[in-house]
């Protein structure tokens, strides 16, 4: 590469992270400002650098609940997503299934369905099971639209294992449960934590769902809880960026620390040896 090429390069690269972060740096930027300083310029910075957004973004809803209530939907539909969806796609790309694409391919098909074409019977089901307005109400249609998707992601990782390990653990003894547990399981855990990270995070982000079974102030969740800034006269801007950037902080927390093994996950398979 010569030297224009690679100045050429590194410029489409800041160019590609600016546009990319642009959104949360002006997000971060207008949540310090004062409120008139957000309806009145289009400045990026300020010399006023105030905090009281985050204090009223905490103060004026029960930001904190909503967050809570958000980590604990999106912990159990992972753990159940994932779990059921590790022994799933085992048992489909490993064991003497007839139909296997069959089944992949309608699983895949399953993921494709838009939420607003099943909301509708699931509110039924919800509805008619007592469930509206707590944790169960959420985490049955989350595990709906995460598992299929869980399914057809974990079967690439699992394709990749090579099926002498199996025949060793049949010759000496071991039974398929015991095949999976002690021998493919950790094989696949690259592939498996970045399924669950995935799903945690769509479920973290979920919307449609959250906004249409729980309605009750204390069981919402941080999607549905944003929407929830409001005021009588004019939207309030800053309680709304401080409180996007508070949620943020999660997500970005947990990207950051586990991102050497999402990457592994990622590649896992890519390269045959």
């Amino acid at each position: 590469m010569n030297k224009k090429a690679g100045i050429s390069f590194y410029i489409t690269i800041a160019i590609f992270i600016f546009l990319t972060m642009f959104p949360f740096i002006w997000v971060f930027l207008t949540s310090i400002k004062p409120t008139k300083e957000i309806f009145s310029s289009f400045d990026w910075f300020t010399s006023n650098v105030t905090m009281s957004s985050y204090k009223s973004a905490l103060t004026s809803q029960p930001l904190l609940k909503y967050m809570w209530n958000s980590f604990v939907v999106s912990s159990i539909t992972t753990l159940v997503a994932v779990g059921l969806a590790s022994m799933s796609a085992y048992a489909v790309t490993r064991l003497p299934i007839r139909f296997k694409g069959l089944f992949l391919g309608l699983v895949l098909a399953s993921a494709m369905f838009p939420q607003v074409a099943i909301i509708s019977p699931i509110y039924n089901l919800i509805s008619s099971l007592g469930l509206r307005n707590s944790y169960g109400g959420l985490v049955i249609p989350y595990i709906t639209v995460s598992l299929p998707l869980a399914i057809w992601l974990l079967s690439t990782f699992f394709q990749k294992i090579p099926t002498q390990l199996e025949e060793s653990a049949k010759l000496d003894g071991a039974t398929p449960l015991q095949t999976y547990r002690k021998i493919i399981f950790p094989l696949a855990a690259p592939g498996v934590f970045t399924t669950a990270i995935l799903v945690f995070i769509a479920a973290w982000n979920e919307f449609l769902f959250a906004l249409t079974i729980n309605t009750e102030n204390e069981w919402r969740t941080i999607p549905v809880g944003l929407a929830m800034y409001q005021s009588e006269f004019t939207v309030p801007w800053g309680d709304i960026t401080a409180a996007t950037v508070i949620v943020t902080i999660p997500i970005v927390v947990i990207v950051l620390l586990f991102q050497k093994r999402i990457v592994s996950g990622l590649t896992s398979g890519s390269v045959k040896g």
